[in-house]
């Protein structure tokens, strides 16, 4: 009963139609996961599933109903093995996280700063730009005076000169 509730258990282990610790055949390719980085797949990681139900495990039923010390030893064998892979397993899913998660935080970031960016471009501050505006129109008009004066000075100093 046991072994059925955990090939049972790893068979309802899946997300989005895939699962990674179920398998029925010995292809991994069969229960795979691929995460693209890139929009082109160029970066990419591919995360290989198990075979973790009982059979996969190792673990078989016991018939004589644990009457002997040898019965005893390798169902312990057996167990210590199962539990041994599962670390491995749990192990290499955490490693596989982590490279998800840190390239998540990072596109996260980069979107952040993308916004950001685009924002200051798009978003103009109405009143400096209005100052701006009008410094700009008044350099101009001191310009335009300053033309004006110094044209007249040179009509009175041609006057002078007549």
């Amino acid at each position: 009963t046991l072994l059925e509730q955990i090939t049972q258990q790893a068979k309802d282990a899946s997300y989005n139609g895939i699962n990674l610790l179920y398998r029925t055949g010995t292809d991994k390719a069969e229960n795979s996961l691929k995460v693209a980085f890139n929009e082109n797949g160029t970066s990419s990681l591919t995360i290989e599933g198990s075979k973790l139900d009982s059979d996969g495990l190792g673990l078989a039923s016991i018939t004589g109903g644990f009457q002997s010390d040898d019965e005893i030893n390798k169902a312990l064998t057996a167990i210590t093995t199962a539990t041994s892979q599962l670390r491995a397993q749990s192990s290499t899913f955490g490693s596989n996280l982590s490279v998800v998660q840190n390239r998540q935080d990072f596109s996260k970031n980069l979107i952040n700063i993308l916004d950001t960016g685009s924002a200051n471009l798009t978003n103009a501050d109405l009143n400096e730009e209005a100052a701006n505006s009008q410094a700009l129109s008044t350099r101009q008009s001191i310009g335009i005076s300053a033309l004006s004066l110094a044209n007249q000075a040179n009509q009175g100093i041609l006057q002078l000169l007549r």
